[in-house]
C-alpha cells in the first residue's frame, strides 16, 4: 500500500496529542500534517505543522488522504454556547469540506457516547449534528468513534473531570453488560483504535462505541 499523507486537527488535546507519536511511528503514513494555530514544540522528519486560520482558511492547506478529527473544548474554556459548537462543530465540518474538495478520502473523527442530533443535551447535541455533517460530506470512508469518559493527564486542573476519573476508575469493574460502554477509556487506546480503523480495510461510515474501542 503507497503511504499515505495525515492531517491532523485537534492536535493539542489529550486524544490528538496522543495520536501523533503513532502516527510517526507508523509505516502507513509518510508525512503527517498537523493543522494548528501556533506550532508545537515537536520535530520529527515526517512530521510537518501548518498555521491555520480556522476562521478563514486556505483551502489549499487542506491536502492529504486521511484526515483525524480529534478537536474540542469545554463551556468553561469556550466562554459562551456559541463559541464551543463553532470549535466542536464549524471548524471540523468546514475543514473537512476543504479537505474533501481536495480529494481526501478518510475522516477519522472523535465524537462521544451518546452523540445524537436530536438530543436535548447541548454536548450531545453538537456532537451529533457534526456527525451527520461530516457524513453528507461524501467520505470514501468514515470511522467515528464515540468514547465515553477519556481517561489520561491532561496537564491541566479540571476538578469535575478528576473526580469522573477517580469514580470512572473505582466502578468500571463493576460496569457489565449493557453499562460497559460507559466505562472510562483511555486516550491512548482510543488513539489507538483510530489507528488501527483507519488502516483496517473499512469501507463507508463506521461508528464504533465506547465499549468496543476499549478492545484495541
Amino acid at each position: 500500500m503507497k503511504p499515505k499523507t495525515a492531517l491532523v486537527i485537534g492536535a493539542t488535546g489529550l486524544v490528538g496529542s496522543t495520536l501523533i507519536p503513532l502516527l510517526l511511528a507508523s509505516p502507513a503514513y509518510n508525512k503527517v500534517i498537523l493543522l494548528v494555530r501556533k506550532p508545537l514544540a515537536l520535530a520529527h522528519p515526517k512530521l510537518s505543522q501548518t498555521v491555520l486560520d480556522f476562521d478563514h482558511p486556505d483551502p489549499a492547506l487542506l491536502r492529504g488522504d486521511d484526515l483525524f478529527c480529534a478537536i474540542g473544548t469545554t463551556l468553561k474554556k469556550a466562554g459562551s454556547k456559541e463559541n464551543q459548537y463553532k470549535i466542536d462543530c464549524t471548524y471540523p465540518y468546514e475543514l473537512g469540506k476543504l479537505a474533501r474538495a481536495n480529494g481526501c478520502q478518510q475522516f477519522v473523527l472523535v465524537s462521544s457516547l451518546g452523540a445524537d442530533a436530536q438530543s436535548s443535551n447541548f454536548y450531545l447535541r453538537t456532537k451529533g449534528e457534526l456527525e451527520a455533517k461530516i457524513t453528507g460530506l461524501g467520505f470514501h470512508n468514515l470511522v467515528i468513534v464515540r468514547p465515553s469518559l477519556i481517561l489520561g493527564d491532561r496537564g491541566e486542573l479540571r476538578v469535575g473531570e478528576r473526580i469522573g476519573t477517580v469514580a470512572a476508575t473505582l466502578l468500571g469493574p463493576f460496569m457489565v453488560g449493557s453499562l460497559r460502554k460507559y466505562r472510562g477509556i483511555t486516550a491512548e487506546k482510543i488513539a489507538k483504535a483510530m489507528l488501527t480503523l483507519a488502516n483496517g480495510g473499512f469501507r463507508g461510515k463506521t461508528i464504533v462505541e465506547s465499549d468496543k474501542l476499549q478492545a484495541y
